[in-house]
């Protein structure tokens, strides 16, 4: 799962960062309006935790450019700001929830947690396709013949595979979402395809009624065996 945290305090910065990548979550930042916006508008995000109070303008704008844009990122509004009309204006622009600052780190992780959990697992702990279960938050995937081996980029992989069910995801948004920012340092997608070997390899070998199929030239779909 894939997190950007915009927050211009440094050091509230660096323990939301810390916290959730503990969780295994893929996590990118920015610091200021400008930055969050151009990343916004280029990758895809499954949560975005939003500071209001930013050095050059409002988050708000966040929300407004998501919104133009079709986009359909979660989004969680982080800000020491809670009076009702800023919560009223932050959940009418369109953010899914609010957390005030200060705040514990455990509550933030149990927050993102709900959100994914509404957005991508329909409000479900637990993803079931066929007769493989997923489990993202003990990251496990398992059938009835046994649990698969993962490291993290393969679990991931599955993760956006299977939230994606039945379409076809292309390679450069699969390793955008998987690797992150830094995928734009890469020559080609090699390790994709290395990734994918090794996923198919062990849906194999679990006896998963899915598999990874490739268009050629374009990407990947989960589809039924």
């Amino acid at each position: 799962m894939k997190i950007l945290i915009i927050e211009d305090e440094k050091d509230m910065l660096q323990n939301m960062e810390d916290t959730l990548q503990k969780e295994n979550y893929l996590v990118e930042t920015a610091t200021d309006l400008d930055s969050a916006i151009s990343k916004v508008g280029v990758y895809d995000y499954d949560c975005i935790l939003l500071d209001i109070n930013l050095p050059d303008g409002s988050g708000m704008e966040i929300l407004d450019f998501l919104k133009q844009n079709d986009k359909t990122e979660g989004v969680i509004i982080v800000s020491a700001r809670n009076s009702l009309d800023d919560r009223l204006q932050g959940l009418n622009t369109g953010a899914d929830d609010y957390l005030a600052k200060p705040f514990h780190m455990a509550e933030l992780n149990a927050r993102v947690k709900a959100l994914l959990r509404r957005k991508k697992f329909n409000g479900n702990d637990i993803l079931k396709i066929e007769n493989l279960v997923i489990d993202p938050d003990n990251h496990i995937a398992k059938t009835e013949h046994g649990e698969m081996e993962l490291n993290r980029k393969e679990f991931d992989i599955l993760i956006y595979l299977a939230t994606n069910q039945n379409r076809l995801v292309s390679k450069s948004a699969l390793a955008e979402h998987v690797w992150g920012d830094h995928i734009d340092q890469a020559d080609n997608f090699e390790f994709i395809y290395s990734q994918i070997k090794n996923l198919r390899k062990k849906l194999k070998d679990v006896q998963a009624n899915i598999e990874i199929k490739a268009v050629y030239g374009i990407g990947y779909k989960l589809i039924q065996a």
